[in-house]
């Protein structure tokens, strides 16, 4: 496709989300353009190469036990996933030294815990959507079992606990699969990565649509009318029969609609906001901290973070730390080799000197690209439930939603992504049909 042909469909957003559809719809004979704000196409998946050779990835990394699709790309895309190297629990660490899973502070969590799974499976409306998180777990007993809750919930949502009702957590351990899905390694929603990092099937995808790809082309306004739609970004107007939106429902707030939206979709992208976290992978020539202990752990300290050890079959050694919420945004402050120096060498304890050394360091805060606005996913504001997810993708005429929050399995996940991908794609090539 010529940069001045006209495509029957514009795809807005270069993420896994908007490259599935653009694909599908080209592989049935429908021509596409990709409008992508940013420099890149990926949107939440974002893959380096370290200085060993090895490749890491900043963003989304983890297929489930049961994310088929993902799988099934992977193998098309010619990428090898393995499972990621994992104890039978992860380690709880304060102050430097690990917590017995039997004391008192981590037996109330787990309880706390479990309730918490049983309002979900439940689907109970009686949970508070109006206070706050924190709230709620300010009543948990014991100062250690509220901050290990407080951890839990930070890395796993990447809210602050302030701004995160009750009933939306509960939602979104529903609609991910339960607690032992969402927090569970092996057999759990982070059980594989991809050797060639989740960039290479990015590439793979991107490299199938080639110039229908257009980079640094912010969509700032989309017309609707009876005969299609006109797509705005900056100096230039596409007109198209259809159009399909990807990108996050917070991102998305920032598209101008004419006639405006409906309320259902209003108040998804006004019920929305993107959580914060930082993602940093430490490389080392080898994960030679296999000889004397696990690295999986979550820490309790100041920051509260998440450990593992992401490694690939043949090495080298990756150790990949998660930092969400408040904790993230303050290590914004700090220069890169404070925030290495703050993140490894309290893991010496456990792991050895050698982790304060590594040959390679990868960071992200994903809260600071004007692009994404934050990570993992877009969460609900207090009081709103039309950001639950998944979100309501009801098209607007001939305007269409995908992204990760969209699908209605595995909402907020890779695999997610590609399911709502292709189902937008789908309902597109029917509009068009019919």
């Amino acid at each position: 496709m010529t940069s001045d042909s006209r495509p029957t469909v514009v795809v807005i957003g270069a993420g896994l989300s908007g490259l599935i559809a653009a694909r599908a719809l080209v592989r049935a004979g429908i021509e596409v353009a990709v409008l992508e704000a940013a420099d890149r196409a990926g949107g939440r998946a974002l893959s380096e190469t370290t200085v060993l050779g090895s490749r890491v990835d900043l963003g989304g990394q983890w297929l489930g036990h049961d994310h088929h699709a993902m799988a099934g790309l992977a193998a098309e895309t010619g990428t090898t996933v393995f499972a990621m190297h994992s104890g039978r629990l992860p380690a709880l660490i304060e102050r430097r030294r690990p917590l017995s899973p039997l004391s008192p502070g981590v037996l109330i969590a787990a309880l706390a815990t479990g309730l918490a799974g049983a309002l979900a499976a439940a689907g109970r409306p009686a949970v508070s959507n109006d206070r706050p998180l924190s709230a709620w777990l300010s009543r948990v007993p014991t100062r250690r079992a509220r901050r290990l809750l407080e951890a839990l919930a930070l890395i796993s949502w990447t809210a602050d606990l302030d701004r995160l009702s009750p009933r939306a957590m509960t939602a979104m351990i529903r609609s991910q699969g339960g607690v032992r899905t969402m927090l569970s390694t092996t057999g759990g929603a982070q059980d594989s990565l991809v050797v060639e990092g989740v960039g290479a099937i990015v590439d793979a995808l991107a490299g199938e649509l080639g110039p229908r790809i257009h980079l640094g082309a912010p969509v700032t306004r989309i017309d609707r009318d009876a005969g299609g739609v006109t797509v705005h970004t900056d100096g230039r107007a596409w007109r198209a029969a259809e159009a399909i939106v990807t990108v996050p429902a917070p991102v998305a707030a920032r598209i101008e609609h004419r006639p405006p939206l409906p309320a259902a979709r209003t108040a998804v992208e006004e019920g929305a906001y993107m959580g914060s976290v930082y993602k940093a992978i430490a490389v080392y020539d080898s994960p030679f901290w296999r000889a004397t202990a696990e690295a999986e752990c979550v820490i309790l300290d100041e920051p509260a973070r998440a450990v593992f050890d992401t490694s690939p079959p043949d090495g080298p050694g990756h150790l990949c730390t998660l930092v969400a919420g408040p904790a993230a945004r303050a290590l914004d402050g700090l220069d890169p080799a404070e925030r290495r120096a703050a993140l490894l060498d309290p893991l010496a304890d456990r792991l050895g000197a050698e982790v304060a050394r590594p040959a390679g360091w990868h960071e992200k805060s994903w809260h600071l690209d004007p692009h994404v606005g934050g990570g993992y996913l877009a969460l609900p504001e207090p009081g709103s439930t039309a950001g639950f997810l998944p979100h309501d993708a009801t098209p607007a005429g001939r305007v269409h939603w995908a992204g990760a929050e969209t699908s209605g399995e595995h909402p907020g996940y890779l695999e997610g992504a590609v399911l709502a991908g292709e189902r937008a794609a789908a309902e597109v090539a029917a509009a068009l049909a019919g």
